[in-house]
């Protein structure tokens, strides 16, 4: 019952990074209980099964961690977040005696 029980914390705490990481903005809720499942998996493999057990556990958790991490900057999801246009548009700045009311009267005599 224990060894299902890691099991279950694992998969739902990498399920809960993975939907922190592809679904959810920010570093949230989700992300706080995926990191809270999988600490408890470990804790739980060491204390009520065997030391074996949790460096198995703890091995587990490491490896999908990287992996989700992995596939998390090798999709397309990295890409569609990020800015990448480039703005090309200038701003005339004010000289020190200018006031605004002059720079908006010369815009409107620019159009």
């Amino acid at each position: 019952m224990n060894l299902f029980i890691v099991i279950l914390l694992v998969v739902f705490g990498v399920g809960l990074l993975v939907a922190e990481l592809f679904l959810l903005p920010g570093f949230g809720v989700a992300g706080l209980f995926g990191f809270g499942m999988l600490i408890a998996s470990v804790v739980v493999a060491y204390k009520y099964i065997s030391a074996l057990a949790g460096h198995i556990t703890l091995g587990a958790v490491l490896v999908l961690s990287i992996l989700a991490t992995y596939a998390f900057f090798k999709s397309r999801v990295v890409e569609k977040m990020g800015l990448d246009t480039q703005i090309d548009s200038k701003v005339g700045l004010a000289d020190p005696g200018k006031k605004i009311n002059d720079l908006k009267q010369n815009e409107d005599e620019k159009k």
